[in-house]
């Protein structure tokens, strides 16, 4: 019972964290993105970053 509510609090905590990202695209994601080191962008990221903030 005890590792049950440890892995559902876990869970939900990574839950609740990942809904708080920005959309990819708005002002938040751009400025995200432009505070991250660019060796550390994905392609899709450096796509996306080309699509929505440059263009």
């Amino acid at each position: 019972m005890n590792k049950l509510l440890i892995v559902m609090s876990f869970t939900l905590s990574l839950f609740l964290l990942t809904g708080c990202a920005p959309e990819v695209g708005s002002k938040e994601w751009c400025a995200q993105m432009k505070e991250k080191s660019k060796g550390d962008w994905t392609a899709n990221e450096a796509t996306d970053f080309t699509k929505n903030c440059i263009f």
